[in-house]
């Protein structure tokens, strides 16, 4: 005599707090994306009303108060600069340099940054904060 089961076992995932989950790890991912800061050195830039974004991916160039000189993020001595910048910008069709230095150094400091933009003819923009 053969017994029969009444019943089939049918096997279930239960995923009723998936949506909860992932929710969570979507808002924290959002509040951690907004909170960082691409930008790890800090200086005060200079004031302007007038503003104007660049669509490609440009060479920055930041001096600190104390002279120091970063290319994309990386420090390089004065004398090194101009070696720095070329490599840096080799292969792109118009290089285009953000320059990133704080409003209490003097114009010669700024002059000094610049010649080196003009002899090789890079596009040289300053980058400022808005008013």
């Amino acid at each position: 005599m053969k017994i029969r089961r009444q019943r089939h076992f049918h096997a279930e995932v239960a995923t009723s707090s998936l949506n909860d989950i992932m929710f969570f790890l979507l808002l924290f991912f959002l509040i951690i994306s907004t909170v960082t800061n691409p930008n790890v050195i800090k200086i005060l830039l200079p004031k302007s009303n007038a503003t104007q974004t660049i669509n490609k991916q440009p060479v920055t160039l930041t001096v600190t108060p104390d002279k120091r000189y970063f290319v994309n993020k990386k420090e390089f001595e004065l004398s090194q600069l101009e070696q720095v910048l070329l490599e840096a910008c080799e292969g792109m069709p118009e290089p285009t340099v953000v320059l990133r230095i704080p409003y209490s150094l003097s114009v010669q400091d700024l002059v000094d940054v610049m010649q080196i933009g003009t002899k090789h003819k890079l596009k040289m923009v300053l980058s400022t904060t808005k008013k």
